[in-house]
């Protein structure tokens, strides 16, 4: 199902998509070779080499109309051309939480979003829960693992 919903990112989200879309874009021309050398040996019916080849080739054309279809609804954000009070996508939030320890959050598109580096989607549960506060608000996350209490400690767009 095809959607025309924009779909907001940064500019480094988007350049790792055009990475992307380059490499399977390579990538084609081997694939191509690799289903006409499976297709001379012959009997295609039980040529492993051949249906391989040939899911490879699907896998890649997917792989391109899917990072197309981003790119052509992406709206690039920079976030150090932002400012303001409140939490928007590409802000850094620095988050307080039931502890008063730290945690530090950036804002960012779903192909962009990495937990681990504090990268979060602004579709996820924490990121659709601060859109919009400012310094000071309390916001309550319900994750997996429970609800989770934090209060805004800071804002910045860089």
């Amino acid at each position: 199902m095809a959607t025309t919903d924009r779909m907001p990112m940064l500019v480094e989200g988007q350049r790792k998509l055009e990475a992307d879309l380059a490499r399977f874009k390579a990538e084609r021309p081997e694939v191509i070779d690799a289903i006409e050398e499976a297709r001379a040996h012959g009997d295609l019916s039980e040529n492993a080499e051949y249906h391989a080849a040939k899911e490879r080739q699907g896998q890649i054309e997917a792989m391109i109309a899917d990072i197309e279809g981003k790119l052509s609804r992406a709206t690039i954000i920079d976030p150090t051309t932002l400012s303001g009070d409140k939490v928007v996508f590409g802000a850094t939030v620095t988050l307080l939480d039931e502890d008063d320890k730290a945690v530090r959050y950036q804002i960012v598109g779903e192909t962009e979003a990495n937990a681990k580096d504090g990268r979060i989607s602004y579709n996820s549960p924490i990121g659709r829960a601060l859109i919009g506060r400012k310094v000071g608000d309390e916001v309550e996350v319900t994750v997996p693992s429970g609800d989770r209490y934090y209060q805004v400690d800071k804002v910045e767009f860089v």
